[in-house]
């Protein structure tokens, strides 16, 4: 009982390091994360059109293929099929983003840490925030592609700023986690981007998780992040639903969310210290 009170104890301390870090850098994590998106596109004759123009092919294919190819496509609640999809494209380009740039974000910064011994635990917040604006961005042209639908903006809509934080929150808590075992290893680096494809197509992106027969795997499915958030975005944009409408989702993404935490807890407090020497 004592090494779990002591546990939970350098645990917390951890945390207040990491807030306290944060705070005091929070005007260089801001630079930084501007200072990411310029590296990501420079040099690139499109420069930041690029953060618009790889997401828009990737819908512009699944468009053709389920609407003009297969067919298969149908109006949801009265939405044209493009709609339902690109409510649920957008978060996830964030969200796939995220998973593989937060990963890298220590070794891809590594002469912060050992050069300028910059503070570990802001490395993946900043890449992590520079994925983010981008991601308003996008769902900002989500939204006029709405408008020009002729579907415009209703009271629902408000949810989207509450589902983009906690997506934020969430991508954060993994970056930390992520990027600090893959500054130890490559091979974890290279689990993630074997895994990003599967996750596309377990998360409910392409289809309605709740529609899924059998209640195990839908259940198990309704405990996935990426899913709750996809959904989140669709009841505001599609279906109409608020928040506290589905509350077993907000319940599954907190216990999710408190385990993430837990976990990049742990990896920073664990490897801290060996990965300037690793790097």
């Amino acid at each position: 009982m004592l090494n779990k009170f002591c546990g939970k104890d350098k645990s917390v301390n951890t945390l207040k390091e990491i807030l306290k870090e944060h705070w005091l850098y929070r005007k260089q994590i801001v630079k930084l994360a501007k200072s990411d998106i310029i590296k990501t596109y420079k040099g690139a004759a499109l420069g930041w059109l690029w953060a618009i123009a790889k997401p828009a092919v990737t819908v512009a294919v699944f468009y053709f293929a389920f609407t003009v190819g297969l067919r298969s496509s149908k109006p949801v609640e009265g939405y044209p099929y493009f709609l339902w999809l690109i409510a649920g494209m957008m978060p996830w380009f964030y969200m796939r983003d995220t998973l593989i740039a937060g990963s890298d974000s220590i070794r891809r910064y590594k002469y912060l840490v050992t050069k300028i011994k910059y503070p570990v635990s802001t490395i993946p917040t900043f890449v992590n925030l520079s994925q983010f604006v981008i991601n308003v961005g996008l769902c900002l042209i989500m939204g006029i592609i709405f408008i020009f639908y002729g579907k415009m903006p209703d009271i629902y809509w408000l949810q989207i700023p509450i589902y983009m934080f906690l997506m934020l929150l969430f991508f954060n808590s993994w970056a930390l986690f992520a990027g600090m075992l893959s500054a130890m290893s490559r091979d974890f680096l290279n689990l993630v981007k074997a895994v990003v494809t599967a996750l596309f197509w377990v998360s409910g992106i392409m289809y309605e998780v709740g529609s899924i027969q059998i209640d195990i795997i839908r259940e198990i499915m309704l405990f996935n992040p990426i899913t709750i958030i996809v959904n989140g975005f669709r009841d505001s944009l599609i279906y109409k639903e608020w928040i506290w409408e589905n509350l077993g989702e907000l319940r599954n993404f907190f216990i999710v969310y408190f385990v993430m935490i837990v976990l990049s807890l742990w990896a920073y407090k664990k490897l801290r210290k060996d990965i300037p020497d690793v790097l």
